[in-house]
């Protein structure tokens, strides 16, 4: 397992065409952001 640290509003993209960042870090709660290529469907 590979394990990152990011502070808030920093992020990590992934093969050039996801972007994931840590928006809001509360106690133990963190709220991510993800950027995806168009083309990735979303799921209901």
């Amino acid at each position: 397992m590979l394990v990152l640290s990011r502070k808030a509003n920093q992020s990590i993209v992934i093969d050039e065409g996801i972007e994931v960042t840590v928006l809001d870090i509360r106690g133990d709660k963190v709220r991510l952001g993800f950027v995806t290529p168009r083309e990735m469907a979303r799921e209901s």
